[in-house]
């Protein structure tokens, strides 16, 4: 339990005192999770007004209240439906509407992740597992996990440190230059997108000192939990929202790359409360669900080769597959003035659609693109609504971009290489990859976890086994319940307002 962060109470009192002294003097107030996924009604008018004066990319305890999909454009202020972007078929090519929640507009690192890590990292400390005074928080990740538990650990007045691939583009590790307290909490291991064992390894290492606490995103269910709540809350007002302008609309689906399957939470709240199908994709170089395969690829955010603990796999629907060179030259499209002028005057796509394509990173491409394929595969029309995710925007991927380029346009990409790159990657986006999961298909993606988790990290196999059965997932529901009563209880004890 306690290295699965799942305790619902004090279990170390000494631990928990310190933590409130250290936030009292800090001044950290700690919202809710129930805030964070109502942030309209739920956070306090004072919060908002002392909001009002701190910049979104501040390292300022109040930017934990700016965890939450509902933030504006301008990522400061408190929208009243969460943002998101409905592409037409003009972009995409189908007649179904693909609703795209902005990540990008998450404070201090423009990812989602960071609401990953937060929902991590308060219940270790509510709980006196975590001492900020002493201990140091280690993300491991691919990139945005662990720049967002950077933020909170600075936020929260403690130590974070980042364990990431070496190959990841050079804008994480230049935002993480700017963050981190020391030049020696960035971890570099080897590899790239792909290569988690190596993280886990050094995680290991890591682990030998009792100052370190390990915050493994593909194993800690406090960020299932944060997402099935927050996320998939934000994700039903996204379309409610679209619903209101259309009533015949049906929400049909969540589509959402594993990574570290914590977004994949907010299809179980879409499928509980919608009936959406839940779709998780993988890079096609790395097919792991799809056919226990392995592999490299560039991807950015989404690292594979493995099944994550978090991962509800027995409610996963369907598993699809997308090409990193698909992504990696819909990247180009999207950012560059020739694919833009392609999208304008030969599709057609409104300058809103076209103003918005900044929002989308590597990973972002990639749900939209197994998107288009469900849509495709289930022959979705008008009435139909896809939900997913952009995890990032496109700011962080600026120097693969440039790689990119260099290696397969050496000419230079122009209106030609644009129309190739729609016609080939957007409109020519097939059903093949694409499986319909059967008892069987899940049983097989579920048992291929056993490997990672009972035999490398020593996960106890009933522990393993239990989350087979629905009942695992629905019971951990009240866990969030349990850790909002202590953050009320802990925000007592320090005496802390805005």
């Amino acid at each position: 339990m306690t290295t699965l962060g799942l305790e619902d109470h004090v279990v170390d009192s000494d631990v928990y005192d310190r933590s409130v002294a250290r936030f009292r003097d800090a001044k950290v107030l700690l919202p809710t999770f129930a805030q964070l996924a109502g942030p309209v009604d739920g956070i306090p008018a004072a919060v908002r007004t002392a909001l009002a004066g701190v910049r979104p990319d501040a390292a300022h305890p109040l930017n934990l209240f700016r965890l939450h999909w509902y933030n504006g454009a301008d990522r400061a202020r408190l929208a009243t439906v969460p943002g998101y972007v409905a592409l037409p078929g003009e972009l995409t090519g189908v007649e179904a509407t693909i609703m795209v929640a902005i990540g990008a507009r998450f404070p201090m690192i423009g990812s989602h992740k960071v609401l990953a890590a937060y929902g991590c990292l308060a219940p270790r400390i509510i709980t006196g597992q975590f001492d900020p005074t002493r201990h140091r928080a280690i993300w491991p990740s691919t990139g945005n996990y662990c720049r967002g538990g950077v933020a909170i650990s600075r936020l929260l007045g403690c130590r974070g440190v980042a364990v990431l691939p070496e190959g990841m583009s050079r804008e994480r590790f230049d935002w993480l230059d700017g963050w981190v307290s020391d030049p020696s909490d960035i971890i570099r291991t080897p590899g790239t997108e792909s290569s988690v064992k190596e993280i886990y390894d050094r995680c290991a290492e890591l682990a030998a000192d009792p100052d370190n606490v390990i915050f493994n995103q593909f194993a800690e269910f406090g960020n299932h939990l944060v997402h099935y709540l927050v996320t998939g809350g934000a994700l039903a007002a996204m379309f409610g929202d679209m619903h209101r302008a259309d009533p015949r609309l049906r929400l049909r689906a969540f589509v959402s790359a594993s990574g570290s399957a914590g977004t994949l939470g907010a299809g179980d709240y879409l499928k509980e409360t919608h009936g959406a199908a839940i779709t998780a994709v993988e890079a096609s170089q790395c097919p792991t669900m799809l056919r226990n395969g392995f592999g490299e690829h560039n991807i950015q955010g989404i690292g594979d080769k493995h099944i994550p603990l978090i991962h509800n796999v027995a409610s996963t629907d369907f598993v699809a597959a997308v090409s990193d060179q698909a992504t990696d030259h819909l990247a180009l499209l999207f950012a560059e003035p020739a694919g833009l002028s392609y999208l304008r005057g030969r599709r057609g796509v409104s300058e809103a659609v076209i103003a918005a394509l900044p929002l989308f990173g590597l990973s972002s491409i990639c749900n939209i693109l197994a998107s288009v394929k469900l849509a495709k595969y289930l022959d979705l029309g008008p009435d139909d609504v896809i939900a997913t995710v952009a995890t990032d925007g496109a700011s962080m991927y600026g120097s693969e971009r440039a790689r990119i380029a260099a290696r397969d346009f050496p000419r230079g990409f122009d209106e030609i290489a644009a129309a190739e790159a729609f016609g080939r990657w957007m409109l020519g986006a097939g059903t093949d990859e694409l499986l319909e999961t059967t008892r069987t298909d899940r049983r097989r993606i579920f048992d291929l976890g056993y490997f990672t988790w009972v035999e490398q990290q020593g996960v106890p196999v009933e522990s393993f086994a239990a989350r087979w059965e629905p009942s695992f997932w629905t019971g951990l529901r009240s866990k969030t319940d349990a850790w909002d009563e202590m953050i009320r209880q802990f925000n007592g004890r320090t005496g802390v307002t805005p």
